[in-house]
């Protein structure tokens, strides 16, 4: 028993000191753990690759949201499906749900991105704030596990996407013009310019025919004003006179002989050396970050060679009073001058402007104050061959017409932009346009606070006409005539006007208004007129005079309503604003490239 317990232990120790096949046996009592290191390691490479394949399916998505942000979640949901994923739960904000193996949660939330480098990275993209340029799109989904499945729960992958798209478009407000009467416009033009104009009609119309590329204007300004390596934004945060934009609008490339003359006339006699913040009159958005010479691809930026002349001359006027005397040259009219005062737009909102959905343009208030004289009769020189007869030698012979108008500023907003098909040809831009509120009186107004725009006019009764007797030779004033009227079109609000990509290379104008004007203005006022008499001579029957005298002077006036209102429409469309009516004109526009931004 001994012998052959002391063979076991010498057996046990030579076993023991052996060494041989020490591999063969580490490598089975190892194996289980190395196997399991693998089958993790595969997993981990498996959910990295698969996260990486959610985050390029979520950047896909985030784009196209961003390319039709109107319908994002939609465009999200079509993304996602066509790329495999088939079942997808919508969380809203505010809300939590949890994913499942068969179902994975996206959350879509459009919002405004900024790229100003200022701002932190982390805070460009504001959620929910308007209007929307761009989306972020977050998806989570359980990941997919090969092996750990056994001894663990599947990890949630999460993946993040902003994406943004800048659509945009070039629109200008209040730029259009009817009809034309040279003398006019070349005495208005002639008082904010500072100087005499005399242009013929043929000379304003090849000017509102002629489109200006404002880029290549902005490029002739830079070199007027001796501005090298800058943006079209520093140009336009300089300041111009107007005698120099007319110079650069005639250096513009294209323009026909006869409009390239009348912009030098115009530059060579303009003596106003107010210099015009051009900011004020031009805003080019995102395109003025390009250098002078660059142009934007997709995006054309116009406008009337007229509206810029008189937008710029409405500025350089600033808010002081233009006095211009027509004298007798309206037909019907023995006597007109009319007092002109432009006010700032609210803001100092820029007539022509390139901007996202939100942006803004306005014209500016206007005041007129029109005096007019009518002469009563065939003569209509005063005296005793013409006048009305009202009896007994009393004769009415002249009526006046004290015109007051005052327009407020009309506004355009662009609230979309958008390329259905995702072509250019699809693009559709919408412009919310609300026209001035006009009020018209027929008064007397303080001549003082006429021009301050921070404080409303005040109105009295105006005389309007004078009747007289003839003794022997001499015409004796009788009865002095005053009264007042007022007249308001209301109703304003905004009316949405669609441009298709058709009507925005063909420039296309449209108007608002803010009701139909069944009767012109000058008329409405006179069929409101309220009249008074006060008596120069004794043991008159004012009572009766005044029953004979209120329909002649009625007459009178009506006989001069339609060249009264020729004269008011005219000189308001040539400072860009209209009755009761805004106008509006989209020259370009482009939805963009939707881009990841973060």
């Amino acid at each position: 028993m001994r012998a052959a317990a002391a063979a076991m232990l010498r057996s046990g120790s030579r076993l023991i000191a052996d060494r041989r096949a020490n591999f063969a046996v580490m490598a089975a009592l190892s194996a289980p753990v190395a196997l399991a290191l693998t089958a993790f390691a595969v997993d981990e490479g498996a959910l990295f690759n698969e996260r990486r394949a959610a985050q390029s399916i979520v950047d896909l998505a985030a784009i196209t949201a961003a390319a039709n942000i109107n319908n994002a979640e939609k465009a999200v949901l079509t993304a996602l499906k066509d790329n495999g994923f088939n079942s997808v739960a919508v969380q809203k904000q505010g809300t939590t749900v949890e994913p499942t193996a068969s179902k994975a949660v996206v959350q879509v939330v459009p919002g405004r991105y900024s790229g100003v480098s200022s701002i932190a990275a982390g805070s460009r993209f504001e959620a929910g704030k308007l209007p929307y340029n761009a989306v972020q799109v977050s998806l989570k989904k359980k990941g997919t596990l090969y092996f750990g499945a056994m001894m663990m729960k599947p990890p949630v992958i999460g993946t993040t996407a902003t994406a943004s798209a800048q659509a945009e478009a070039a629109f200008s407000v209040g730029s259009r013009l009817a009809s034309l009467n040279g003398g006019v416009l070349n005495a208005l033009l002639g008082g904010l310019l500072g100087t005499n104009i005399s242009l013929s009609v043929m000379d304003y119309n090849a000017l509102i025919s002629a489109d200006v590329d404002v880029l290549s204007f902005t490029d002739a300004l830079a070199t007027q004003l001796h501005l090298t390596g800058v943006s079209y934004s520093d140009v336009l945060a300089s300041k111009a006179t107007i005698g120099q934009i007319a110079t650069a609008m005639a250096n513009v490339p294209g323009l026909d002989r006869t409009s390239k003359l009348a912009l030098q006339t115009m530059a060579a006699g303009a003596t106003n050396t107010v210099k015009i913040p051009l900011s004020h009159l031009i805003d080019l958005g995102s395109v003025g970050s390009l250098g002078v010479g660059q142009k934007p691809a997709g995006l054309t930026v116009a406008t009337s060679a007229m509206s810029m002349v008189t937008a710029a001359a409405a500025l350089a006027n600033g808010t002081n009073q233009v006095q211009v005397n027509l004298g007798a040259t309206i037909p019907g009219l023995t006597s007109t001058t009319l007092s002109i005062a432009i006010g700032e737009p609210p803001q100092s909102s820029p007539w022509l402007r390139v901007g996202e959905a939100g942006t803004v343009v306005r014209t500016a208030q206007t005041r007129i104050k029109l005096n007019a004289s009518v002469g009563i009769g065939s003569g209509n020189n005063g005296n005793g061959n013409s006048g009305v007869n009202l009896g007994g030698g009393i004769k009415l012979l002249a009526v006046n017409l004290p015109l007051n108008v005052e327009v407020a500023y009309a506004e355009a907003k662009l609230t979309d932009v958008s390329c259905p098909t995702g072509r250019p040809d699809s693009l559709k831009v919408t412009i919310a346009a609300q026209p001035g509120v006009v009020a018209a009186h027929l008064a007397d107004t303080n001549a003082s606070g006429f021009a301050d725009f921070a404080k409303p006019q005040s109105f009295s009764d105006a005389e309007v006409a004078d009747v007289s007797v003839k003794l022997l030779l001499v015409n004796l004033s009788l009865l002095q005539i005053n009264g007042s009227s007022s007249f308001s079109v209301t109703n304003m609000a905004p009316t949405n006007l669609t441009f298709n990509a058709t009507e925005i290379a063909a420039k296309t104008m449209k108007t608002v208004s803010t009701k139909n004007l069944t009767q012109s203005l000058s008329t409405s006022l006179v069929n409101n007129l309220s009249l008074s008499v006060k008596a120069l001579g004794a043991g008159l029957d004012v009572t009766a005079l005044l029953g004979t005298v209120k329909p002649a002077v009625v007459t009178a006036l009506n006989g001069v309503t339609a060249p009264v209102d020729s004269l008011v429409y005219n000189v308001l469309g040539a400072l860009g604003v209209h009755v009761g009516e805004a106008d509006i004109r989209v020259t370009g526009g482009t939805c963009g490239r939707s881009v990841l931004v973060q």
